[in-house]
């Protein structure tokens, strides 16, 4: 295993778009790093500059500290699992799992015990003398996995390697290959647009969007203090409550910002200067961070129009009662559990604290920026 280094990396291709754009990333020896963003965002780009089947424009790529910018594919030690899995029609998965290391000129002995250690812990013994299309999806995300570890590799890459699993298979493959990292402790760097395979998954996430890295941080970190409105909004499902505001002063001088006619308390850092309040700011609030008012919190009334009763949890969709927006007043969600049980129409006033609301500038970065 090895660690990884991206400094001041560029991407640009020859029609003069640019996928990647001055990222800087550093990737622990051992570490489960997961790049999320949506489609076009440049995660797979970098799995490939780093795989060495794209070219860096320009920057420094470091794979164990040494520089491999120059460096062939087959001299990086990497391995790579793609979204199709690539596996090879006409060779059985045997075939498939030992051809990588026949490739390498490897003893008999050293394939075989290599191929008989990666079978075993990925469960795929009985299959061995199958080929891939008498293989079930979940089967043949295994030896694609499989086909990648027979190498021993340094950096271990996926590429949205569960896309075409169903939900529920999904789930349970998501699962094993953390605990398999955790097991084997190499590096392993993981692209999806899922934002459940990021938050379940990665010891760390890289949040991109258009070429541009966003927020690094672990994943209590990027749900509960994003740095910027894009991260707010990209992670989290339902996603983040956004709306104007502007910062004043209330009771005994306290923060506070108006979600339409009613004044909210919030917490703002402390360095942030006293001459900011009456400034404008885009304001967050999680569905899970709105719960029904009670006599002892004032609320604010709701109009619900929408509810999706889930088992677990109910979604509310509600716009805010009152004048302040006129008629174009913001459709927010809230996130309920299932004891609460809200009919549509019924009026019904939310609550949220002030702990629980994110401040932005109105250019979307967070205050800290």
């Amino acid at each position: 295993m090895a660690a990884v280094e991206f400094v001041g990396i560029y991407k640009t291709y020859a029609d003069g778009h640019p996928a990647i754009i001055d990222l800087n990333l550093n990737i622990k020896e051992g570490e489960l790093m997961v790049c999320v963003g949506p489609s076009g965002c440049g995660k797979s780009t970098l799995l490939r500059l780093l795989a060495g089947l794209e070219e860096i424009s320009s920057g420094r790529l470091l794979i164990g500290g040494k520089l491999a910018n120059r460096l062939s594919p087959q001299e990086r030690n990497i391995a790579m699992v793609f979204q199709d899995y690539a596996l090879y029609p006409n060779m059985t998965v045997r075939g498939n799992l030992e051809f990588p290391l026949k490739m390498r000129k490897l003893s008999k002995t050293e394939i075989h015990s290599r191929t008989a250690n990666v079978s075993a812990m990925l469960g795929i013994d009985e299959i061995l003398e199958r080929y891939p299309k008498q293989l079930s999806g979940g089967q043949r995300q295994r030896v694609a996995m499989g086909r990648a570890l027979v190498r021993e590799p340094a950096v271990f890459l996926l590429d949205e390697p569960l896309s075409n699993l169903d939900a529920k298979l999904r789930v349970k493959v998501r699962a094993e290959i953390g605990e398999l990292q955790k097991r084997l402790g190499t590096t392993m760097i993981y692209v999806t647009h899922d934002q459940a395979e990021a938050m379940t998954l990665g010891q760390r996430i890289a949040v991109l969007n258009r070429g541009r890295l966003q927020q690094v941080a672990t994943p209590k970190e990027i749900y509960e203090h994003p740095e910027n409105m894009f991260v707010a909004s990209f992670m989290g499902s339902p996603p983040m409550n956004l709306f104007a505001t502007r910062l004043s002063l209330g009771q005994h001088g306290l923060p506070q910002i108006m979600l339409g006619d009613y004044p909210l308390p919030v917490v703002i850092p402390p360095d942030l200067p006293v001459a900011t309040a009456g400034q404008s700011y885009i304001a967050g609030i999680r569905p899970e961070a709105f719960h029904l008012a009670s006599e002892e919190d004032p609320g604010f009334p709701v109009d619900v129009e929408w509810i999706e009763y889930l088992g677990h949890e109910t979604l509310l969709q509600f716009r805010l009662s009152g004048t302040a927006y006129g008629k174009e007043r913001p459709a927010m969600t809230a996130r309920l559990p299932s004891r609460h049980v809200v009919n549509k129409g019924e009026p019904i006033r939310l609550w949220v604290d002030a702990s629980n609301i994110t401040l932005f500038k109105d250019d979307g970065s967070g205050l800290s920026n």
